[in-house]
């Protein structure tokens, strides 16, 4: 008896930039649809050229307002992604530093998972508070919330990736002459990055999407002072630019991480 099986093709790298690009098209027409069908006022759904028009006015350093309130999209967002790479550099660090111990150290495993799973249950919100009172309402504060939300996923996934390595590799290396410091170096490592970029994927777009939390403190220079900002005088196509604009940049980044797995682990067929 055969038996058959269907199994999805990954699609090609053009099929699936096409695919993609047109369901961003497709996203886009339906949102003109609907401001066109004036289900609501423009002043609540503006459509896609008005939010146009304001990206190039915040675009603009010469309009006399230089861009939105005295600092260009470009600027905002850069100081947005400066945040985002700061604190997740940070979180990940500590993440798959903590994640190899957890791995490799059944006791400190049993020690700190608990605190790992407390911390990944909190959302980024709960402990932003505490930390504007320990550090103030500079910088770190809101670096320390991005750190502090990357930091659990890239743990876990590191922590569950050492664990899965093959044994008969390790104990081949070992076999070799190999140290333990060069079996975690050139095996244990290499075996579990896969993996660990899952959780670096998914901690860098938690931190991405806690930015705006992150900028209600201060943060009026972010690309969340802008949205919020133009919240406040009810400009509604500023604060959906904002939304694109954060959007659009970390569908970029998760692209970027991505391409980084299909490389390391061609075989899994990640489109």
């Amino acid at each position: 008896m055969v038996e058959s099986r269907t199994q999805a093709r990954p699609l090609s790298g053009t099929h699936a930039v096409a695919v993609r690009v047109a369901a961003v098209a497709a996203l886009i027409a339906i949102w003109e649809l609907l401001v066109l069908a004036e289900f609501w006022p423009p002043a609540v759904l503006p459509g896609p050229a008005q939010v146009w028009d304001q990206l190039l006015a915040t675009s603009n350093a010469s309009n006399g307002q230089g861009g939105y309130a005295g600092s260009t999209l470009v600027e905002r967002l850069g100081v947005s992604l400066r945040r985002v790479g700061y604190g997740s550099a940070y979180g990940i660090l500590l993440g798959v530093g903590l994640g190899l111990l957890m791995g490799l150290v059944p006791v400190i495993r049993a020690i700190t998972e608990p605190f790992v799973t407390f911390l990944r249950a909190l959302p980024p919100l709960a402990y932003l508070s505490l930390l504007v009172i320990w550090f103030g309402i500079d910088e770190e504060p809101k670096v320390y919330l991005l750190m502090v939300a990357a930091f659990p996923p890239v743990a876990v996934a590191t922590a569950a990736a050492v664990t899965g390595v093959n044994k008969q590799y390790v104990e081949a290396a070992a076999a070799l002459g190999a140290n333990r410091a060069r079996v975690v170096a050139t095996v244990v490592l290499p075996a579990s990055a896969p993996e660990i970029l899952t959780g670096i994927r998914l901690a860098v777009g938690i931190a991405y999407s806690s930015v705006v939390a992150a900028e209600t403190v201060n943060g009026a220079d972010g690309i969340g002072g802008m949205v919020l900002n133009a919240q406040r005088y009810n400009q509604t196509a500023v604060v959906m630019l904002g939304l694109v604009v954060i959007g659009v940049t970390g569908l970029i980044i998760d692209s970027a991480i991505l391409a980084g797995q299909r490389a390391l682990s061609p075989w899994r067929g990640l489109a």
